[in-house]
C-alpha cells in the first residue's frame, strides 16, 4: 500500500507509522529521516537543504520534494510505503501527485489521525524530558514519576521544554490547520481520507488503523 499518514502534532504519528509501516511490511518515510539522511550522506539535495537551514531560511519545496521522490523509488519501496510529515501542504501534495502519476502508480489511502486540540495541548503540554537523556519522557498525567521532578530512570531533572509549552503548542497548532490540514480536503476530492480516531491506547489505535486501511484497500 501507498500512503499518506495526517494528523495535528501530538496526534501520534510519529509512533502510528512505525507500527502500521511494520505491519504492512512498507517502509516509514518521514522528513525528518530524509533531511537527516540526505544531509549525512552529502547528496546535492541535501547540500543544498543545508545551506538554506544554515542561513535560517525554509527549505523549498521542490528541495523536499526531491529527496521524497528520490526515496519512493528505492527498491525497498517498490511494493508501497507510507509516508510521515509530507506532503505539508496542498502545493506538495499535488507535486507528490504528479511524481506518482509519472511513475504510473497511486496512492491507495490518506489516513487521518483525528484528536481535539484540548486533547493536543494535553498530550504535548504535559510532557516532561530528563535533563540527562532525552530519550526519558514522562508526562504530568499519562506517565507520572515516581518523584516529581525527578526521572525514574537516571534520577536526572524534568523539564518541559519551549517546543512543548502551550502557548507554543496552539501556534504549531495554528500553522497545522493553516497550511497543513488543507491537503484533507485535497485528497478527500478524490475519494482517498480515511479518518479514524487518535485517542485511546496505542495498540488500540494501530488496530483502528489497519482495520479502516484494509477496508479502504
Amino acid at each position: 500500500m501507498r500512503i499518506v499518514l495526517v494528523g495535528p502534532p501530538g496526534a501520534g504519528k510519529g509512533t502510528q507509522a512505525a507500527f502500521l509501516a511494520k505491519n504492512l511490511s512498507i517502509p516509514h518515510i518521514s522528513t525528518g529521516d530524509l533531511f537527516r539522511a540526505n544531509i549525512s550522506q552529502q547528496t546535492e539535495l541535501g547540500k543544498l537543504a543545508k545551506s538554506y537551514m544554515d542561513a535560517g531560511n525554509l527549505v523549498p519545496d521542490e528541495v523536499t520534494i526531491g529527496m521524497a521522490k528520490d526515496r519512493m523509488e528505492q527498491p525497498d519501496a517498490e511494493n508501497g510505503f507510507l509516508l510521515d510529515g509530507f506532503p505539508r501542504n496542498v502545493s506538495q501534495a499535488e507535486a507528490l501527485d504528479k511524481a506518482l502519476k509519472d511513475d504510473g502508480v497511486k496512492l491507495d489511502a490518506v489516513l487521518d489521525l483525528e484528536v481535539s486540540e484540548d486533547e493536543v495541548v494535553k498530550r504535548i503540554a504535559g510532557r516532561r524530558i530528563c535533563r540527562n537523556d532525552s530519550a526519558h519522557v514522562f508526562h504530568v498525567e499519562y506517565k507520572q514519576p515516581k518523584t516529581e521532578g525527578v526521572c525514574d530512570v537516571c534520577g536526572g531533572e524534568l523539564y518541559q521544554r519551549g517546543d512543548d509549552k502551550e502557548e507554543t503548542v496552539r501556534k504549531r497548532l495554528e500553522v497545522y490547520h493553516r497550511e497543513t490540514e488543507p491537503i484533507i480536503d485535497h485528497y478527500r476530492a478524490q475519494g482517498l481520507v480515511v479518518t479514524i480516531s487518535a485517542l485511546g491506547e496505542v495498540a488500540d489505535v494501530t488496530e483502528r488503523a489497519m482495520a479502516a486501511l484494509q477496508k479502504s484497500a
